[in-house]
Formats: structure tokens, sequence, C-alpha cells
């Protein structure tokens, strides 16, 4: 067989043959690679016994047989590949990743080195997933397998754990070295920013990045992976496009962030939550013309929390769906309640999350319940939306806004001017008003772009026909501003913070 063989398989036939002639055993059987005639690796099964020896007990006789199995080797092969690779990217998949990283650690600690281990997660990934399609999004995660390796050696790891999660360990590296791990995260970050053309999109993406090293974060796979989740939440917290390297701090705010998350499920199910509402107020006139609900949590221990303090663990959660609900259950029950106080020509403002618009179909089925169930006409109650929301995928959002419109309720536009700064795509939606977002109102009067951006948009809108609502307007100086340019309304401390429903009340009912 010398000379057939392939390198990695060469004299396992002979060997095994020999051990049966020297009466090692009597029989033999192995698997070898050998050269076929039309040139390719086939890989053959031989098994054989010796048969027959003389006195002295040489082996006289042989019989045996050796078979094609190159099918079924191949099949075990490609059992043992998508039993370790992810299926869509190719790259390793969790399991062959927990192997190498207990490997890495292995070989670390015999050579007194050290590695990183870094956790990777797209930025708002779900937005695009859902807006756009699986399709789009499985193509996106694609183009980032491969911008991921491209930013690492040859002799590191990228994986791919699931959903929009990654991880990389960087081998080879100083047992304290954090140098490396940032040169790498930094060559990430700036790969991840170049936008992607799938289709006829042209997508930007970023991604949150967490870094544990080896051995100083942890010793064992577990700590090192849980680390390095843990600053990658941090990176998220910090304003997401970034990376973090773990810290002992970072586990107290881990901590928080689950207490936070595990009491916020009790808290709907206990009534914890409140609605406080914010006045809209006609710059003509300063009549009353609406509110705005404000979701606020009365927390048993650290009395009442703002939105800036669960929102985001809510959105991370999937809380911020049944939360969202209830906000339109309870801020339609107030709409009716406020009838006899408030009139008819007002509306109650309930803003929508990104989590409750990618599923049109359960948020149309909630707005509808909710409308009923309060007995109110749904022309009392406006949608706002954001400007970014809305245009992920704007054919299919055109499509939900108009199918809720067909209900009675209107629509805002919030946050304006902050992404797109056209108004011809609302030419197409059933929108009443836009909202000016209060980083434009904040320096109005006194910086003269944002005063020209504020006139523009004005005057865009009206001759639309839309309202245009400025939001944060707190000093005086900010409201004559506005109403010089002929803003309709304003909301902002100027006229009033949000207010418990009572006290709201007291204060603006005529």
């Amino acid at each position: 067989m010398r000379g057939w063989n392939h390198v990695e398989d060469a004299n396992l036939y002979d060997a095994a043959v020999a051990n049966a002639v020297r009466g090692v055993s009597e029989e033999f059987e192995c698997e070898y690679r050998v050269r076929h005639a039309g040139g390719d690796w086939i890989w053959v099964h031989s098994r054989g016994k010796v048969t027959q020896r003389d006195g002295a007990g040489r082996a006289l006789r042989m019989t045996g047989t050796s078979t094609n199995v190159t099918k079924r080797k191949e099949a075990e092969e490609r059992a043992e590949y998508l039993a370790t690779r992810d299926p869509l990217t190719g790259l390793p998949n969790r399991v062959l990743l927990h192997d190498r990283l207990e490997q890495g650690i292995v070989n670390a600690a015999r050579h007194g080195g050290g590695f990183a281990f870094m956790f990777i997660d797209l930025d708002r990934f779900k937005t695009i997933n859902d807006s756009l399609g699986h399709d789009v999004g499985d193509e996106l995660l694609k183009r980032v397998a491969a911008r991921l390796v491209s930013c690492t050696r040859a002799t590191d790891t990228v994986a791919r754990l699931g959903g929009d999660e990654f991880a990389v360990i960087l081998e080879n590296l100083r047992d304290t070295d954090d140098e490396g791990a940032q040169q790498v995260a930094d060559k990430m970050i700036s790969a991840m920013g170049a936008p992607m053309l799938i289709g006829s999109q042209h997508l930007n993406t970023s991604c949150s990045i967490g870094i544990s090293l080896f051995p100083a974060d942890g010793k064992d796979s577990a700590t090192l992976m849980k680390h390095a989740d843990v600053a990658m939440y941090f990176a998220k917290e910090k304003g997401r496009n970034n990376y973090q390297f773990f810290s002992t701090e970072m586990n107290l705010r881990a901590q928080e962030r689950l207490s936070i998350e595990n009491y916020l499920r009790l808290a709907l199910r206990r009534n914890e939550l409140v609605l406080h509402y914010q006045p809209r107020i006609r710059m003509s006139d300063g009549a009353l013309t609406g509110m705005e609900a404000l979701v606020r949590w009365s927390h048993p221990r650290r009395g009442l929390l703002p939105p800036a303090k669960f929102i985001d663990v809510a959105e991370d959660s999937g809380l911020i769906v049944p939360i969202g609900e209830w906000v339109l259950a309870r801020a339609c029950q107030q709409a009716r309640d406020w009838q006899g106080a408030f009139g008819k020509d007002f509306r109650i403002s309930v803003n929508l999350s990104v989590g409750q618009v990618a599923d049109g179909e359960r948020l149309f089925r909630a707005i509808g319940g909710a409308v009923r169930a309060a007995g109110i006409d749904p022309s009392r109650l406006e949608l706002g939306i954001t400007e970014s929301i809305l245009m992920q995928n704007l054919e299919e959002k055109a499509q939900l806004l108009n199918r809720l419109g067909a209900l009675g309720v209107g629509f805002s536009i919030d946050d304006f001017g902050t992404g797109y700064s056209s108004l011809s795509y609302l030419k197409t939606l059933p929108v009443d008003a836009i909202k000016i977002d209060s980083s434009f109102v904040r320096d109005i009067g006194r910086e003269a772009n944002d005063e020209a951006i504020v006139r523009a948009i004005i005057a865009m809108a009206h001759s639309l026909g839309l309202s245009v609502i400025a939001e944060g307007v707190e000093t005086e100086s900010q409201f004559k501003c506005l109403k010089a340019l002929d803003c309709d309304e304003f909301q902002g401390f100027y006229a009033s913070p949000a207010l418990p429903p009572a006290e709201f009340q007291r204060r603006f009912a005529s």
C-alpha cells in the first residue's frame, strides 16, 4: 500500500497487518485513505485475520476484505461539522467555542500566558430583523461574521452563539494584555460602521463588545464568559457602539440590572406602574389641547422611578410590550374618566415602542381592545411613533399606520429632525402632527442653525397641513422664539412637568 496512502494515514494498514502476522492479534481492522485510479482520495475499511500458521507460528495464510466507505466517512464528517458549526455563518458554534475556550485555559496556564474573551452583540438587530424580514437579517449576520473574521488572526476563534450574539477568543496574549484586545475591538467597531448593501437596502449597524482577560478576570470558562457578558451590557448602557473591559464594579451594576428586571416582572402583576400626564399647550392662546401619558414605576423600596431607570431593561428583556399594552389600556380609561372634566376636544398621546411596532398584528389588537374596553371615541387617542422606528421598512410601517388610522386614532411623529429631515414620506401616512425634538429646542434663540432647522420644519409641516409641537420647552425665551416661528403647540417644564392624574385635573381642568 505504500505510495498510495494519504500522508495522515501513512502505514496504518501495514502496521495493522504486521501486528496480525506477528501474532499480536489474530485479527486486524483499520480505516485509511488511498489514492483512487481517478486521482481522488477514497476511504477504505479493511479487516482480516491469519487463518494458517506453520509449526513455528509463522503466518502462512491470511484472508480479509477491503470496502470503500467514502460515503459513510463523508456523512460522519458532515455530521461532526454540523454538530460544531453554526449552519448560517459556518463559524464555530457554542459547543466548539467552549472546547476551544477550555483548551485555551489549559495552554495559557501551562505556559504562563493569557488570552482575551470577547462577547459581541449587534445593536438593535431585532429592529432590522423584525422590520425587514428574516432573510435580510440572516444576510446581515453573514456579512457581520465575515467582518469579524477579517479583524482577527487565523489562530483566533470567532464563533456565533446564536441570534445576533458572537464571541471571540484572542489567543497568545500576555496575562494582563488589554492592548492587543483593544486594537482588535477598535477594528471591529470600525468594520461594523461601514454600510452594508443588502438587496436594495443600505443598512447600518454597530456592535457592543464586552471583554474579559484570562487569568485576571476569571480562571474558568464560565466565569470568563459571564464577565465578558456583563461588560457587554455595560457597553450598551454607555450608548452602544463601543467596547468595555470587565471590572469588579460592573458586577454590582449587573446584579442591580437583574434585580430591576425581576422586580419589573412583579410590578406588572402588582399594579405598581402608574401614569403621569404632561400637558400640551396651544401657543396662540395657552389653551390645553391634550396630554402625553408617561409611565412611572412606584417601586416599593426605591420610590417613584422615572422611565430612564427601567425602560432600557424593559426593552432588552421584552417586557416593553406588555408594559406598552398596559399604558395603552390605562390611558384610554383615563380619557374616558376625563371626558366630563375636559370635554371631548382633547387627546391623550401614548408613545409606541419598537417592540410593539415590530408585531403589527398584536399592536392592532391591543389598540382596538383598549379603545373598545374604555368606550371612548378612537379620535381621543393619539399614538406617537419615533422617526427612526418609522423609517425601518417604511412601506410596512405605512400599511400598519393606515390600518390603525382606519380605526380613527391619530398619529404624531416624535423626535422629528434627528434622523430624516424630509417630510415627503408623510404624504402617504395618516399623520396629524410632528414633534420637534428637544435637542433643537434647547439652544433655539442662541444657535442660528437650530433656529433655521426649526423654521424649515414648521414651514414644510404647515404646507402639508400638519400641526407642529415643540418638545422640551423649559424657558420663556424658548417659548417666545417658537411662537414667533409660528409653532402650533408645545410641551415641557415651561408649562408643567408630568403630573399624577388628580393633580393634573386640579391644575388644568376648566
